[in-house]
């Protein structure tokens, strides 16, 4: 078997428009690269926490998503806030319950179904500052104006979660989280 090659070499010209075309690229790369590597990571979800890669929870009742702060640890979590889109948003509370017993409770901001920054209300102290790394406060220590904000934000949140008390009339518990409200101000002195 014989095989032909019927195609012209090309021209000293075309080589030369050639490689313009294959090495005038390479003078972009130190541009194109970065951006380009940045973009692959990003999308394949290593370059930031995606809500793909967040533990989402359900209330029961209401059945509003969210993603509970890990110093809440597991078992059934309820939301007392909005719930725009099926997930908890704006100011509210996440309150675990072990049966009839309430546990912790997180007071704060919720953004699509996350906490933004807030407290945790751990019963024999709190947790306060941004949500990172799976957790309120979580990481390194948060930064006085932070924490003073995380403690103004869940002051706002215990009292959104009284108004809603009173108006189901459960007076109760209207004065309960009216009061917590108080004392979660304090700790901004």
């Amino acid at each position: 078997m014989v095989i032909v090659d019927d195609m012209e070499a090309p021209s000293p010209r075309e080589h030369e428009i050639m490689a313009k075309r294959v090495f005038g690229g390479i003078r972009r790369s130190p541009v194109i690269v970065p951006i380009a590597l940045v973009m692959t990571l990003y999308l394949n979800g290593t370059g930031g926490a995606a809500p793909t890669d967040l533990q989402w929870s359900q209330d029961p009742g209401s059945h509003c998503k969210f993603v509970a702060p890990a110093s809440l640890t597991s078992g059934p979590t309820f939301w007392i806030g909005a719930c725009v889109d099926g997930k908890a948003s704006g100011e509210g509370m996440l309150r675990r319950r072990d049966g009839d017993r309430p546990g912790p409770a997180f007071f704060g901001r919720m953004k699509d179904g996350v906490p933004q920054i807030g407290v945790i209300d751990l019963g024999d102290g709190y947790r306060a500052g941004s949500f990172s790394d799976g957790d309120i406060g979580g990481g390194a220590e948060p930064d006085p104006r932070n924490r003073i904000d995380a403690f103004r934000i869940a002051a706002e949140a215990a009292r959104s979660v009284s108004a809603k008390y009173a108006g189901e009339n459960n007076a109760g518990s209207a004065h309960l989280y009216e009061e917590l409200a108080k004392t979660l101000e304090l700790q901004t002195d």
